[in-house]
């Protein structure tokens, strides 16, 4: 979709930093079109009490850092645009623009204004976000964000922003798509601004109490060997026994991907050092009766590394792990295996993307992740690349960031061909990041389309105790998952608490 000029409706009184970012971003998007303002000047009709929170908390949270929220200063604009915009985005909620062909109007749990998700972020939920035509109220595109960086409502709302300047763009790119709304938010209970500050001051306080007792999160991992369907093809965690890597007391263990290399069989995973707080790659070996001797270093970097996911490819083995904080998907070539890896390219640059996950269809392959831009959580956004080969060149899909949704989006494992049909498990991090799992199964994909149906959901609990389920992986006989539990640092409570949860069904 091409523009001439495209619109941004704000308050003046309420001009803030993401505004700008929106601009910016539908600038580089549209470099041949107008991108500007129109400043309402309405007076700021936010509470007093929310903007003293936002206060507090840019004091205490951000140390005074640049956000989201901030307000940056304009001067009001009492006549109408000059010349008539294309399309015109109202930030505004009521905004009237009779110079405009057509208005979008971003919606934070179903409302017209951003005080719809301060009251979902007050009462503890992440609102759902929507684009809709003003004129017709069809909604053009929906999405649900992930909290789990988010601190505050400071937090919560540059989540909200941040997403919404994705969807926003999305509708700009899409203006005749339309989908059917999902949400229901009559039930919200937004909790007074005092009751809330009192609340999040309460809980970091027991987060930091947590830190000092406990390891948090303390991921470890689950393997068992089956014969027949597993997991992804049953959609349940039954069956033989699942039994746990043995723990370590320094670091965790999580992100398991199984191998069966040239007859030497095992699980590459990332370990993360309490000591450190960077994650590294290691290799368990495995037998036929389960591990066999100790882990070995496999890969390691200055920055953090996880989610060590593998492909064959022409008699040689690769791995693309995991490694946002470097700013690229490095592709890396195994040398001596398990242990001498070597970088060999360069598959994209320029993004914060985590668990690249990639797989062959349709004579092309694909690469799914999740990707932010300095804001929000990294589980929400789903981008999706392809290539006419393992080595590139690697675009964009046309819809990428296909969507915005904490439920579905980030990868959870290798994609796996069932009955004819590509099935991908993926992170719900709705509750919270590792929460839960799902499968979905992909429906459609090509350059311009994409869509997926959920066939089976996943929890912890019963057959693998704990509260969160992170990866699912198998190769051959030999199936993995992951998942956190509480782990003490003082070692004779942790020992205790571990042989009691073990004892529900686990061996470690």
């Amino acid at each position: 979709m091409t523009y001439r000029r495209i619109l941004i409706v704000v308050a003046a009184s309420r001009f803030m930093r993401w505004h700008e970012r929106l601009q910016q971003s539908l600038a580089r998007r549209w470099p041949q079109a107008e991108v500007a303002f129109h400043f309402d000047p309405r007076a700021d009709d936010r509470p007093a009490s929310q903007t003293q929170l936002l206060a507090l908390e840019r004091m205490l949270l951000r140390r005074n850092k640049e956000t989201l929220c901030d307000l940056l200063h304009v001067m009001p604009q009492n006549a109408p645009p000059e010349s008539g915009p294309d399309i015109a985005i109202d930030l505004i909620g009521d905004a009237s623009l009779t110079c405009a062909a057509r208005v979008l109007r971003p919606l934070y749990d179903g409302q017209k204004t951003d005080q719809g998700a301060v009251a979902a972020i007050l009462s503890g939920a992440a609102p759902t976000l929507a684009v809709e035509d003003a004129a017709t109220g069809a909604v053009l595109v929906e999405g649900l964000p992930s909290f789990e960086a988010a601190d505050g409502l400071i937090g919560g709302l540059e989540a909200v922003y941040s997403r919404i300047c994705v969807l926003i763009e999305k509708a700009l790119a899409t203006p005749d798509s339309a989908v059917a709304t999902s949400a229901s938010h009559s039930k919200r209970r937004p909790r007074a601004l005092a009751a809330f500050a009192a609340c999040n001051l309460a809980h970091e306080c027991a987060r930091w109490l947590y830190h000092l007792c406990c390891h948090s999160p303390h991921w470890r991992i689950g393997w068992r060997f089956v014969d027949g369907p597993g997991v992804i093809e049953t959609g349940d965690l039954s069956g033989s026994k699942w039994r746990t890597l043995p723990d370590e007391t320094t670091s965790f263990a999580a992100d398991p991907f199984p191998i069966d290399w040239r007859g030497q069989r095992g699980v590459f995973y990332e370990r993360l050092d309490y000591r450190r707080g960077v994650g590294d790659i290691c290799f368990q070996p495995f037998d036929d009766t389960g591990p066999a001797g100790a882990p070995v270093e496999a890969l390691s970097e200055s920055w953090h590394l996880s989610y060590p996911f593998l492909i064959e490819e022409d008699g040689a083995l690769y791995m693309v792990p995991e490694a946002s904080a470097s700013g690229a998907i490095t592709l890396y070539r195994c040398v001596e295996f398990p242990a001498k890896w070597e970088p060999v390219a360069t598959l994209v640059e320029g993004v914060e993307a985590a668990d690249a996950t990639i797989f062959r269809h349709g004579g092309r392959y694909w690469m799914t992740s999740v990707v932010r831009d300095g804001y929000g959580g990294y589980s929400d956004t789903l981008a999706i690349h392809h290539a006419p080969s393992l080595f590139g060149p690697w675009e964009a899909h046309e819809l990428s960031p296909v969507l915005v949704d904490s439920r579905v989006a980030r990868p959870a494992g290798a994609v796996v061909s069932h009955n004819g049909a590509l099935l991908r498990p993926v992170q719900d991090c709705a509750r919270g990041y590792g929460k839960e799992m799902a499968i979905m199964r992909i429906d459609a994909l090509d350059p311009r389309t994409f869509r997926q149906t959920l066939v089976a959901h996943l929890g912890p609990g019963g057959d693998w105790p704990g509260n969160r389920l992170h990866t699912l992986n198998r190769c051959g006989r030999l199936e993995v998952i992951d998942g956190a539990i509480l782990t003490p640092k003082y070692m004779p409570l942790r020992r205790a608490l571990h042989r009691a949860i073990d004892g529900r069904g686990l061996d470690a």
